[in-house]
């Protein structure tokens, strides 16, 4: 975006642009999708709001459908499943080698790191996600700002500590509850795509069972080989529930939030991050999403790294993305690969 943008077309200048990639930092959803829709708005307001955003994810979108068809069809193929097999463990270790990367940068100190931690321990006791992100949002941005609230000491781990529910019962299927589900999810992540994990694996396999964690893994694996935000894996996994309409609707449901997000906190981007208040919640919720990967990483690793030559495909895949920065899209091709080879021999 940067090339076409800035240097290619010369829309906007280098600060305009990193002011638009912090605005993308301070609202939820998918950061390259919200950076599309601020860089239309700003060229050609409303219009160019809704054909930016629509352009960005209409291609994946529509290469998703193509491969949630393929799967639906011909998923329960041998050859299929052998190609799953060496996938999977690639992408456990893609999201591990992100979990690397965003801790570096957004663990600075040991307040956050404590915060990640503490998600991490209270996912595996089942608070719920949602408490968890913006519980360790509201104890950083608390304790960071005592000195300009005095008393405020322990309020911001209330949230942190409540919400130990148990899981609700299975429930049937129903294309409302998909779309409201997405929509959901589009209106309050925060972090990288992969946190988005934390999300589907609680709603969607924990409290209502419609998915199992093969299933979770083998939409993050379509997601990583199709160009385009990974967010369209929720168009996978809608394909994959409801046919066509449930695709349409959990692809509309997971981006219509960033529409109206962009739209609203446009005109605010200046101020928002110089705020002391708004910055540190930002970073404690950061945390939290990491916490959260960390959690979800660990419970589908325990789904698809199954036999030492998983456990090999996944180390293999982690040292050749931290040492030569490979492209995720050759990790997961090498990866098939080898499990087509595994099969045939």
């Amino acid at each position: 975006m940067h090339d076409e943008v800035v240097k290619r077309r010369r829309w906007l200048s280098d600060s305009q642009f990193l002011d638009l990639v912090g605005a993308t930092n301070l609202i939820p959803g998918p950061n390259s999708t919200e950076l599309a829709i601020h860089l239309g708005f700003l060229r050609a307001g409303w219009r160019g709001l809704i054909v930016a955003g629509v352009c960005f994810v209409a291609p994946a979108m529509l290469i998703v459908l193509a491969m949630a068809w393929a799967y639906v069809r011909f998923g329960a193929a041998p050859q299929a499943g052998w190609l799953l097999y060496g996938i999977k463990p690639v992408v456990i270790a893609i999201i591990l080698q992100a979990l690397w990367s965003l801790g570096r940068a957004a663990l600075k100190g040991p307040l956050l790191a404590l915060v990640g931690a503490g998600v991490l321990v209270f996912s595996f006791l089942g608070v719920h996600e949602l408490v968890l992100l913006f519980g360790g949002g509201l104890a950083v941005m608390l304790l960071r700002n005592l000195r300009r609230m005095p008393g405020a000491l322990g309020l911001g781990l209330v949230p942190a500590l409540g919400g130990l529910a148990p899981p609700a019962a299975a429930a049937p299927f129903s294309l409302t509850s998909l779309f409201l589900i997405f929509l959901k999810i589009g209106s309050v992540l925060y972090g990288s795509g992969y946190v988005l994990l934390a999300f589907l694996r609680a709603d969607l396999v924990v409290r209502l069972g419609w998915l199992t964690d093969q299933q979770l893994l083998d939409a993050v694996a379509i997601g990583q080989v199709t160009p385009g935000p990974l967010f369209t894996t929720a168009t996978f996994i809608g394909y994959t529930l409801g046919g066509l309409p449930g695709g349409l609707l959990a692809t509309v449901g997971m981006f219509l939030p960033s529409f109206a997000f962009v739209a609203l906190s446009n005109p605010l981007i200046p101020r928002l991050r110089r705020s002391a208040w708004v910055g540190a919640l930002l970073d404690g919720v950061n945390a939290a999403s990491l916490g959260l990967m960390a959690a979800v990483t660990l419970q589908l690793g325990r789904a698809s790294l199954v036999d030492p030559l998983t456990l090999a495909i996944a180390g293999l895949a982690l040292g050749l993305s931290l040492r030569f920065k490979l492209n995720s899209t050759w990790l997961v091709l090498g990866g098939a690969l080898v499990g087509l080879l595994w099969a045939a021999f």
